[in-house]
């Protein structure tokens, strides 16, 4: 029976590291279903060859992420398959391989059941972008090659819960753009896209938003709740937005009246 525990305890830490390699992955640019695929391909050795795979070997973080994977997917199946040898040659005169089987059976079906549950998919998925981004550095994102990005802008991802403050609202209630932000698209639950929203758009829960803006502004409104204390951070923003245009503004004029030539005596 040991042997037997031992599967779902390897089977189980495969899922859970599965899913923190995909948020990781998604972090620095993927998107979710590509971060997934390349994730589970590592995993388990498959190998596709994909565009997205070569995204992953060209871009240094995607890449040890990878290698990871394939160092603990080897292990992970050997150690599967050495469980479950044991399980059923090591069977006492008490015990039938047909009580380990069907055990084995209904493990399988639980473990499924949990890894398909969309429920636990969005809060552990939740959990794991918070620790990471908390404890690791990895938002290396190809958009910053693509978009020519410097300084604090980058271009994110944001996954809607209906808790959050930006859910069930229109993009013009919002007022997003107030605050540094720009929404480039939004991506509903059923896996329709909407290009370039406009300000009449919804926002729902389960939706993920494609947001430019400053890395610390777009952490913010990734944590801001729909309360109080969620309505005055929109307020402190834009107060803060508009503080840093006014001295991008004197900054500019600065510039400008460098660049004038001199006057001739």
């Amino acid at each position: 029976m040991a042997a037997l525990a031992s599967v779902f305890i390897v089977l189980t830490l495969s899922l859970l590291i599965n899913r923190i390699a995909t948020v990781a992955l998604t972090l620095t640019g993927l998107s979710q279903q590509a971060a997934q695929f390349q994730a589970r391909s590592a995993f388990t050795g498959a190998g596709f060859t994909t565009n997205e795979a070569e995204q992953v070997v060209n871009h240094p973080v995607r890449r040890r992420i990878i290698m990871w994977l394939m160092l603990l997917g080897n292990a992970g199946i050997v150690t599967t398959i050495s469980s479950l040898l044991l399980t059923f040659t090591n069977i006492g005169e008490s015990e039938s391989w047909v009580f380990r089987a069907l055990l084995l059976a209904v493990g399988l079906l639980v473990l499924w059941a949990l890894a398909t549950s969309a429920w636990i998919d969005r809060y552990l998925s939740r959990l794991i972008r918070r620790a990471l981004r908390q404890w690791t550095h990895l938002n290396i994102r190809d958009y910053a090659s693509l978009l020519h990005l410097s300084g604090e802008y980058t271009v994110t991802e944001l996954v809607v819960q209906a808790s959050d403050w930006v859910a069930d609202r229109k993009l013009k209630m919002l007022e997003l753009r107030e605050e540094g932000i720009l929404v480039l698209g939004i991506r509903r639950a059923n896996g329709r896209y909407v290009g370039a929203p406009k300000g009449d758009t919804s926002i729902h829960a389960n939706d993920t938003l494609l947001l430019y803006g400053r890395l610390s502004q777009l952490s913010e409104l990734d944590e801001r709740r729909a309360d109080l204390l969620g309505e005055r951070s929109h307020h402190q923003a834009v107060a803060e937005q508009k503080r840093m245009l006014e001295e991008q503004d004197r900054e500019e004029a600065a510039d400008r009246e460098g660049e004038k030539p001199r006057e001739k005596r």
